[in-house]
């Protein structure tokens, strides 16, 4: 792709104008937008949209140090306030603390994200507790969700991570998860 897109000899966008409308975009949305939908907007294709944001991710994070960031989330990006920030951003808006999970839903978060789809019975099979509690306050905060239902008797739920999840913890995707390190004799 060149420095500039031409479709349809009605629209032609370089690179910075794609990244600006972008920008604002994102910045006016406040949640994921789809490269797809970005496409539609700039009439472009999506792929295109993509190679310029991918670009983009790597300057923004290469310049000057800003308190936000630019996250792709499979096939979305969003503009996002970085970590360090958020006592500051607490401060300004008056959010108080309590919005942690406890240690017994991220063990099960944990659980999820590394053999999804899972069911609940396989969780508690690897925590060794009831974890219906956890289970059920990860699908409140949208950590996770279902992803469909085992066919086997029963037809067990199978669950998985959302883009939420992705968002929450900074990750583009989930080949991004730190690899897991067990000591002799231990699974997950």
């Amino acid at each position: 792709m060149t420095d500039e897109t031409v479709l349809d000899d009605k629209k032609i966008l370089t690179h910075d104008e794609i990244k600006r409308i972008t920008e604002a975009v994102l910045f006016a949305a406040g949640h994921p937008v789809t490269f797809e939908k970005l496409g539609e907007v700039m009439e472009l294709p999506a792929d295109d949209v993509r190679a310029v944001i991918e670009e983009y991710r790597a300057e923004y994070d290469a310049s000057f140090p800003r308190g936000i960031q630019l996250l792709i989330l499979g096939n979305a990006c969003q503009l996002v306030t970085k970590e360090v920030f958020g006592e500051y951003i607490k401060s300004a808006l008056g959010i108080r603390d309590g919005g942690n999970l406890s240690k017994a839903s991220l063990e099960t978060l944990a659980v999820i994200a590394y053999n999804q789809p899972i069911t609940r019975a396989y969780i508690e099979q690897v925590r060794g507790v009831d974890s219906s509690y956890s289970v059920g306050v990860l699908l409140e905060r949208e950590l996770i969700e279902e992803k469909g239902r085992m066919d086997v008797p029963g037809r067990p739920r199978l669950y998985g991570t959302t883009e939420a999840f992705l968002r929450v913890f900074g990750l583009s995707s989930l080949d991004e998860l730190p690899p897991l390190d067990f000591s002799e004799g231990e699974t997950l």
